[in-house]
């Protein structure tokens, strides 16, 4: 008898141990959570300046106080080329100057591998500090959390 009697407190008991361990494990979890990310993708090249700009803007922007990943493809490699003529607009400045305050910030500025090959370049005819994109590095940056900008 006596042992029907202690079977439900054992249960009970086990129960409260449960939510308990749980509870700090979320807890611990939360508190290691990388902080937001954003990755900016930019598409748009020469033709569509504003939006090539805008985005390197809110990269800059966002940089502040987040880490920043910057991946640029398709046309947007036409502007990122050593030879290739900057996008000046008011009221960002210039494409250039704004790829070196992001370099020089740290922030990782991505080419598309494929859509280098498609134009026909290679590597070393990007401007410097670009990279070429690795999907490591997309992984790396984008565990656990992503908050994505596309231009």
């Amino acid at each position: 008898m006596l042992t029907r009697a202690v079977f439900p407190i054992v249960i009970v008991f086990a129960l409260i141990l449960t939510l308990a361990q749980s509870g700090c494990a979320t807890t611990s979890r939360r508190q290691t959570k990388p902080p937001t990310g954003v990755f900016v993708h930019i598409k748009s090249g020469p033709q569509e300046a504003h939006s090539f700009l805008m985005g390197l803007r809110m990269a800059q922007m966002m940089s502040e106080d987040r880490d920043v990943l910057v991946y640029i493809d398709v046309h947007g490699l036409e502007v990122i080329l050593k030879n290739a003529p900057g996008l000046d607009m008011k009221p960002f400045g210039s494409s250039q100057a704004m790829i070196r305050d992001l370099v020089s910030r740290g922030v990782p500025v991505y080419a598309c591998p494929g859509c280098l090959k498609a134009l026909g370049k290679k590597p070393e005819d990007l401007m410097p500090g670009i990279q070429i994109a690795q999907k490591p590095a997309f992984f790396k940056f984008t565990d656990g959390r992503i908050l994505t900008f596309d231009y």
